[in-house]
C-alpha cells in the first residue's frame, strides 16, 4: 500500500545535499527531459521563467499559458522548445479554452507546474465571486488540473507541482467565509489561506491519482529577490511586517536572506524531476528536499522554525483536504472526473 502524507507522515528530509543556495541548474544536473511535455503557469516571469528555461534546456517542450501573451513572447524570445498560449486565471472560461486546445492535440502531459501567483493585493474577486488570491493561487489551478487530467493520465507517469509558500503559516482555510464576505479583508491572511489550500490540494490530489502514476507536491521556493509579487504592495504592509528600516529601506538582514531567482526555482524543478520522489507524493518541499514537519507542541524541538521554515500540520490534514476539494468543486462549478462516470 502506498502511504499517504496525512498530517505529515512522510515529511522527513531525504538528505539530498541541496540547500537554500542550490540553483535550478544544480538540481536538474544529469536529468534528461527529452520527449517530455510540461506546462508552467506564470512561466514568463520570475521563478516561473527560470523554471521554464531550466526544463526546456533539459529537453522538455514547455507550454506557457499567459495573461499577457506579448510580454511572454518578449521574455521567452530566445528560449527554445517553448510554446505560448493565452490564459487568465481571473477568467474561468479562458482556463477551459486553453485546456481544450491542449487536449485537442492528444499529447500527454508529464509535468504540470502550477506556479502562477499573486500577493499583497487589495480585495478583488473573480467572475465567480472568489477572492483573487484564492482564485489565482489555488482555485484556477484546481480547475486547470481538473481539465488537464486526461493528458496527465495519458502520460503513464506524471507530476503536478503546486508552488506554495512559507506564507501558509499565516492562514488556515476559513470554510465558512473563504471569500471575505463577512469578515475584514487582510491581504496577508488571504495569501496564507491560498497557500494552505495549495498544500491541501497537493495532498488530496496525490491520494486520488497515485494509482494512475500521477504524483503531486507542494513547494516553498523561498523569499526571492527580483520577482513581481510585490508590485501592488503598499509600503505600510512592509512596515507592518518589520521588513523596512527607519529610512524605509529593506533591512540588511532581510536582504541577506533573500534567494536569487535561480535559487528560488530550484525546489520546483527538484520536485518535478528528482528520481528520489518516484515513490513519494503529497509532500511539501523546500530548499531542494522534503521539508520538516513543525510540531503543534511547543515543547517539541525541531530544526524548522515557525515563520522561517517547515510545514504546518494543519496544511496536510486529509479531512481538511477532502473538505476543501468538495468546497472548491462547488465554488468553481466543476467536478474532477478520474474515469468516465467515476468522480475524483
Amino acid at each position: 500500500m502506498i502511504q499517504s502524507n496525512n498530517l505529515g507522515a512522510l515529511q522527513h528530509p531525504l538528505g539530498t545535499g541541496f540547500n537554500a543556495h542550490s540553483t535550478a541548474s544544480d538540481v536538474i544536473r544529469g536529468i534528461d527531459l527529452t520527449g517530455k511535455i510540461a506546462i508552467v503557469t506564470g512561466g514568463n516571469a520570475g521563478i516561473g521563467l527560470e523554471t521554464t528555461k531550466t526544463l526546456a534546456a533539459a529537453g522538455a517542450t514547455v507550454i506557457v499559458p499567459s495573461r499577457d501573451v506579448q510580454k511572454a513572447r518578449r521574455n521567452l524570445e530566445i528560449v527554445k522548445n517553448v510554446e505560448i498560449e493565452a490564459m487568465d486565471f481571473m477568467d474561468p472560461a479562458s482556463i477551459d479554452t486553453f485546456a481544450k486546445k491542449f487536449l485537442g492535440g492528444r499529447r500527454p502531459l508529464h509535468l504540470l507546474i502550477n506556479n502562477a501567483g499573486i500577493m499583497w493585493v487589495p480585495l478583488r474577486k473573480d467572475q465567480r465571486g472568489i477572492e483573487s488570491q484564492l482564485s489565482t493561487n489555488y482555485v484556477g489551478h484546481f480547475q486547470l488540473t481538473t481539465r488537464l487530467w486526461p493528458a496527465l493520465k495519458r502520460a503513464g507517469g506524471a507530476r503536478v507541482v503546486n508552488v506554495s509558500s512559507l506564507g501558509h503559516h499565516m492562514g488556515t482555510i476559513d470554510f465558512d467565509d473563504p471569500n471575505f464576505e463577512h469578515r475584514h479583508y487582510d491581504s496577508l491572511l488571504a495569501y496564507g489561506q491560498s497557500k494552505t489550500a495549495n498544500n491541501l490540494f497537493a495532498l488530496e490530489l496525490d491520494n486520488r491519482t497515485k494509482k494512475y502514476m500521477v504524483r503531486a507536491y507542494s513547494v516553498h521556493p523561498g523569499s526571492i529577490a527580483g520577482t513581481e509579487l510585490a508590485r501592488e504592495a503598499p509600503v505600510e504592509l512592509f512596515q507592518k511586517m518589520g521588513l523596512l528600516d527607519e529610512n524605509g529601506k529593506l533591512r540588511e538582514e532581510v536582504l541577506s536572506s533573500l534567494k536569487t531567482i535561480p535559487q528560488g526555482a530550484a525546489t520546483t524543478v527538484w520536485a518535478a524531476t528528482s528520481p528520489l520522489l518516484d515513490k513519494i507524493g503529497g509532500v511539501y518541499c523546500e530548499d531542494g528536499d522534503i521539508a520538516e514537519l513543525l510540531s503543534p507542541d511547543p515543547a517539541v524541538q525541531t530544526k524548522a522554525r515557525l515563520h522561517q521554515s517547515g510545514v504546518m500540520p494543519y496544511s496536510l490534514d486529509e479531512n481538511s483536504a477532502r473538505r476543501l476539494w468538495t468546497l472548491t468543486e462547488k465554488m468553481a462549478g466543476i467536478e474532477f472526473i478520474l474515469e468516465d462516470g467515476i468522480p475524483g
